[in-house]
């Protein structure tokens, strides 16, 4: 697995923004961490290098027992969120630490970041997957149907994996090579082009290339 540092943020929403030739770029604005160190793990104990962080604090009234004792080393309270980043040397990271935005990027870093597609219910091949569909006019009787499916002889069943209609969105997807416009630190806040996935207050995971 590829050793790939990065926080976890929140989306805010999309915004413009005005390059120095004057023309409006959107923009999408994230709450980047801060993200708190909950654990280190080895390959010595664990099998692996990795840092366990939090983001999102929790009330302490809303912590059970397990949760209560996991974060009682970091001395940060709890968190609603927890990932596990991959890293080269552990040992570079002390639990408790606090990981803010500004130590891990800068204006014009390229980074992926990752978030659940909103959801869009069930729908048809049409708007699943782009299918052209049938002909408009009242005499084609085949509009927005997805067409033959299989054949009655052979193999006489439906091919694993064939586009059909079914439920849409939900599901994590990555947006790769996202440039970083803009890093407001005192804001914990990280502006990058364009849009990613989600919707907004949404989690999203930001990498390092």
């Amino acid at each position: 697995m590829p050793k790939k540092l990065g926080l976890l943020g929140k989306k805010i929403g999309m915004t413009r923004i005005y390059s120095e030739d004057g023309s409006a770029v959107a923009v999408t604005v994230i709450e980047t961490g801060p993200c708190v160190v909950l654990q280190k793990k080895s390959v010595a104990k664990e099998g692996y290098d990795a840092i366990q962080v939090g983001f999102g604090s929790k009330k302490e009234s809303r912590l059970n027992k397990p949760d209560t004792g996991h974060a009682k080393a970091s001395g940060k309270g709890g968190f609603y969120h927890i990932k596990e980043f991959r890293v080269a040397d552990p040992s570079q990271f002390e639990v408790g630490q606090a990981i803010l935005v500004s130590d891990l990027f800068k204006v014009g870093d390229i980074i992926d970041v990752s978030g659940t597609v909103k959801g869009r219910g069930f729908q048809g091949v049409v708007r699943k997957y782009g299918f052209k569909g049938g002909g408009a006019a009242h005499g084609s009787m085949f509009h927005r149907a997805p067409g033959s499916i299989g054949c009655s002889a052979w193999p006489s069943r439906v091919i694993k994996g064939k586009r059909m209609p079914g439920h849409m969105g939900t599901n994590m997807i990555t947006k790769k090579n996202v440039t970083i416009m803009d890093i407001r630190p005192e804001q914990n806040v990280l502006v990058v082009k364009g849009g990613v996935p989600g919707a907004k207050q949404g989690l999203l995971h930001i990498y390092t290339k």
